[in-house]
């Protein structure tokens, strides 16, 4: 039976994941850019979705097996010192969730850790003008989940280091789930997207109409982990 510990901490830090800004602006700028080829096609507008986020889990899942085993590596060097890696976990956490808080604050574009760099944003908007179908944005997804690893990549840290102690194959699962989640408010927009209730520019002015706020969820999500974790409450 799983911990019931391991799932809050899992499940906290990937909702805190889920709901960064710039995955969100990515996703909008691939639709938009399908939308303006071919405006009444909102098949290919959920293909093309679809195909986004399956790269996203993808290279996501990649990442975290990359770190799973990082961890691992030095297992043995760092045996007896357990302890002193959860609570620097913790306190990683707890910085993160500082700098988003710092966000809601005193916002500022492409803020370290938080979001993707200034100088990234021109490279990452070439890529995604010269998609053109649904193929394109699988590829295009594995490719920009590099760009939005600066600001992504936190969370997934903390959790990945987290897992590490049960192994790469024992640890599989978690990752599947911690993604799996991740992706969840990106299936949502594809969704309303899809069905009508929304348009693109208008869930656009929505994530900038409240970037603050997200970043204040996050922020405070990833903060309460840090606790938790630093009082073994979580």
């Amino acid at each position: 039976m799983a911990d019931f510990s391991e799932i809050t901490r899992i499940t906290l830090l990937a909702v805190a994941d889920s709901i960064n800004p710039c995955a969100f602006a990515v996703l909008a700028m691939i639709l938009m850019t399908i939308i303006m080829q071919e405006p009444g096609n909102r098949k290919k507008v959920l293909y093309a979705g679809l195909a986004f986020i399956s790269s996203i889990y993808l290279g996501y899942l990649f990442y975290g097996i990359v770190i799973v085993q990082f961890f691992n590596s030095f297992a043995e060097l760092l045996k007896g010192t357990s302890s002193y890696i959860y609570d620097g976990l913790a306190v990683l956490a707890m910085i993160l969730g500082a700098l988003n808080i710092k966000d809601f604050l005193f916002y500022r574009q492409g803020s370290f850790g938080t979001e993707m760099p200034i100088f990234l944003r021109p490279k990452v908007k070439r890529i995604i003008s010269k998609v053109t179908s649904v193929r394109g944005a699988f590829f295009t997804g594995l490719l920009v989940t590099l760009f939005l690893l600066p600001c992504t990549i936190g969370p997934y840290i903390v959790a990945s280091g987290l897992l590490a102690k049960l192994g790469i194959f024992a640890a599989l699962p978690w990752l599947l789930y911690y993604n799996l989640v991740f992706v969840i408010p990106m299936l949502f927009i594809v969704g309303i997207v899809y069905y009508g209730f929304k348009e693109v520019d208008e869930i656009s002015g929505w994530r900038l109409r409240n970037i603050r706020i997200l970043h204040l969820a996050a922020g405070i999500l990833m903060f309460l982990v840090g606790i938790g974790m630093i009082a073994r409450w979580i």
